[in-house]
């Protein structure tokens, strides 16, 4: 707003001439005189919210009366006159000295006047005249409420209007696009679309996709945008919650295909034998069921009915029974909905289901009467063992009131879960309870006289809920981070199951795992719908850094007491598209799931770690050991030849020492200076004997030239040839032997003159030995 142009604008008066009128057309009546208006203004025009530092200038009111000689004044009066708007009263500049609102107050009403400074008398007469406000985009759009609530059909076919929110722009619609809105949908895709010119919220995906049993609520966030929803304008946001409304689309289904009962043959007409239950997925009215007899050989011998309160059907009797004439009875049940059913989505399934019902009729001689035809308990499925259910009571309807002794029917209770007092027929617990096994037991509690009468009457324990039960992930959840991402990317969804059952429905909460709260990888937002968002927090990923990270979620449900339980998301890093698409992950990460685990990975490490001491500790133990002489006894006195070129041991041989030590001489020990023994006379220098060697041997020759550098430079060394031993060189060579003890015979006919031909290292040494001999011969 700093770059406002404001126009200055002279309004030229409108000068009415001075011409005489007369009254009647006569020349002779009275004169008439037209006097001149000397100003007349409509109305200025001034920029909203002006935040210059100088007074913001409006226009100039100018009368013809004002000669420039200072003898007039401007007055101003009206709307804000003196305190928003000044008027210089020598020139009749108009200025504004407030930062003004148009959403306030959109134009203001002000009346000026020119009088004389010296007299006071008006020169002018008094004209009004209006200033109004040009609009600029300072207001956001806002809704009509933060929140809204709405519901659709599950099923519905796409484009069905669910709901329509409406903003407000508080800028003047009149002036520009600043109270031009457009919506648009930030959250919610892709289950419902916005009409971006009136705000109707339509579902976007078919029947198939839109269905209440797999998801019921979704929260969709629609945002206004001002400026016709151009770069620039304002935003304003609002959240709508959306219900799923139910559709008649599930059967009802049995738990269980055969139940069986046991009644005792003086049952009563119109008495319960036992309960059989359907589940339905719908809710309300589209679960209402009935239960009818449709075949068997009970046909007209039972009923059952339908309970209104628990969907349950009661089979009742409807005649007496006779365990002489039939001992039991087989039921076909069928159950179906109450509501028409919505079959566009079942295909092949069948819209009703149908259930055996086994009744076994139990032999009576004047048993005993309960109290009640059946008993209905209930306890909490953590209760202790031992804790007292409720109690049956029996009477002896002989008159004779013989005592009564009470058992619970086995065959009803397989598991062993309860326990009657023979006495006074409480019902109390033996094992303990768990409500996710089995929510309902159907028991028979047998009263039995001492005269072996008994009666049965069925007992039916109802288990309440205790959160026991630690929420886990809905499924296993394996998704891929692609390496160039943006922090905030959501990754992947996930949700949460419970065995128990809450009375107000489950309520799961998300959070990333303690230990991985400051880690810069993966975070995890909480949806509010029993759902949760994992986040990326980095803008990049390396495969060859890492290639799979185990993202741990802490899952906790919001009943009392509070359980839960972590979750591990499998998160692959893979090479995606530029449209986000996975392209390769590592083999590593594409076969994490069925790797070693961490438990795994540890063992193997600590193995690997002790078998490494145990060859450290080896070694060591090894150079300890004392190292046997090279020499072992003085009658085995032998040279230990070391062979530089291998040529065998000769076609005789076959006891050949071993000749791959000099094949690495890095490996052979480090040489030790032979002191044991004492050299008795001056040895003859050996014989040589022609041998061809490959110049390229050079791991010979370093050895060659290393033990004389090791032997020239030993301070220690004294001053006589001491015995170094290398090894046997076996019997039959065709080399014979090159020790020089059993060469000394021949020392005066030895030539060594044929060492020059073995290269430069070689010729100092036949220098050496042709010079000792020819001393001798001289």
């Amino acid at each position: 707003m700093g770059n406002k142009m404001i126009s200055r604008v002279k309004y030229v008066p409108i000068i009415v001439s001075h011409l005489p009128l007369y009254r009647d057309g006569a020349k002779g009546g009275k004169l008439l005189k037209r006097f001149k208006r000397g100003w007349m203004w409509n109305q200025f025009f001034l920029q909203e919210e002006y935040t210059g530092s100088d007074k913001q200038y409006i226009g100039k009111l100018q009368s013809d009366m004002d000669k420039g000689d200072g003898t007039l004044k401007y007055i101003l009066t009206g709307d804000g006159a003196g305190d928003i708007f000044t008027i210089d009263e020598n020139n009749g500049d108009l200025h504004a000295n407030k930062r003004l609102d148009r959403e306030e107050k959109a134009f203001y009403t002000l009346r000026a006047t020119v009088v004389n400074k010296n007299t006071g008398l008006k020169l002018e007469p008094e004209t009004e005249f209006i200033v109004k406000l040009h609009d600029i985009n300072d207001n956001e759009p806002k809704f009509a409420k933060e929140l809204y609530t709405a519901s659709a059909p599950e099923r519905s076919n796409i484009g069905t209007s669910v709901t329509q929110v409406t903003a407000t722009d508080a800028d003047d619609s009149m002036y520009g696009n600043s109270a031009k809105l457009r919506y648009s949908i930030s959250q919610g895709h892709p289950y419902f679309s916005v009409d971006p010119s009136t705000g109707i919220i339509r579902t976007a995906l078919g029947p198939g996709e839109m269905d209440r049993e797999k998801r019921e609520h979704y929260q969709v966030v629609i945002e206004a945008k001002d400026m016709a929803g151009q770069r620039g304008g304002l935003t304003g946001t609002t959240t709508v919650n959306i219900t799923l409304t139910d559709v008649n689309d599930n059967p009802p289904r049995f738990s269980q295909s055969i139940y069986q009962f046991s009644v005792p043959e003086s049952i009563k007409t119109g008495i319960p034998v036992g309960r059989i239950k359907a589940v339905d997925k719908d809710l309300g009215k589209n679960a209402e069921m009935y239960y009818s007899v449709v075949s068997g050989d009970g046909l007209d011998m039972f009923d059952v009915i339908t309970d209104k309160d628990s969907q349950e059907g009661i089979i009742t009797v409807l005649k007496p029974l006779d365990y002489e004439k039939t001992r039991s009875y087989t039921l076909e049940i069928q159950v179906q909905n109450t509501q028409t059913l919505d079959t566009r989505f079942l295909g092949y399934l069948p819209t009703k289901d149908m259930a055996t019902v086994r009744i076994g009729i139990e032999d009576v001689d004047e048993p005993p009467l309960f109290e009640k035809a059946s008993y209905v308990m209930e306890v909490k499925e953590d209760a202790a063992v031992g804790t007292a259910v409720g109690s049956v009571r029996a009477m002896d309807p002989d008159g004779y009131n013989s005592p009564v002794r009470y058992s619970i029917d086995r065959r009803t209770d397989l598991d062993r879960l309860f326990n009657v007092h023979s006495g006074n027929g409480s019902i109390f617990i033996i094992r303990p309870l768990d409500r996710e096994e089995a929510a309902w037991h159907n028991i028979s509690v047998i009263a039995m006289e001492f005269n072996d009468y008994i009666l049965w009457v069925p007992v039916y324990v109802r288990l309440l809920d205790v959160n026991d039960n630690a929420p886990t992930f809905a499924s296993f959840y394996e998704t891929f981070v692609c390496e160039k991402t943006k922090p905030g990317q959501k990754i992947q969804t996930v949700s949460a199951v419970d065995a128990d059952d809450p009375v107000g429905g489950h309520k799961f909460f998300f959070s990333l795992a303690m230990e991985w709260a400051y880690r810069g990888n993966f975070t995890v937002k909480d949806n509010g719908d029993n759902t949760a968002g994992v986040l990326t927090r980095r803008s990049s990923y390396s495969q060859l850094h890492k290639s799979i990270y185990l993202v741990p979620v802490v899952i906790t449900d919001g009943d009392f007491p509070m359980q839960s339980s972590t979750g591990t998301l499998t998160v692959r890093v893979c090479t995606c598209d530029r449209e986000g698409n996975m392209e390769l992950c590592n083999a590593e990460a594409q076969t994490s799931s069925a790797g070693l685990s961490t438990g795994a990975l540890v063992a193997i490490l600590l193995c690997v770690i002790i078998l490494l001491m145990i060859i450290v500790l080896f070694a060591a133990l090894k150079r300890q050991k004392k190292k046997e002489p090279l020499i072992i006894s003085k009658e085995d006195v032998r040279d230990n030849v070391v062979s530089y070129n291998d040529e065998g041991g000769g076609e005789e041989d076959t006891q050949a020492f071993d000749i791959g030590a000099l094949r690495n001489p890095e490996a052979i020990e480090e040489s030790q200076q032979r002191r044991d023994i004492i050299p008795s006379g001056t040895l003859n220098p050996p014989i040589r004997r022609t041998a061809i060697l490959s110049r390229d041997n050079a791991d010979v020759r370093d050895f060659i030239n290393q033990r004389v550098q090791d032997n020239d430079s030993n301070p220690t060394a004294p001053p006589y040839d001491s015995l170094a031993t290398y090894a046997y060189e076996g019997t039959g060579s065709v080399a014979e032997s090159l020790s020089s003890l059993g060469s000394a015979s021949s020392e005066g006919d030895q030539d060594y003159n044929y060492l020059s031909d073995w290269g430069p290292r070689f010729r100092k040494l036949a220098d050496m030995y042709g010079a000792e001999d020819s001393d001798r011969e001289s």
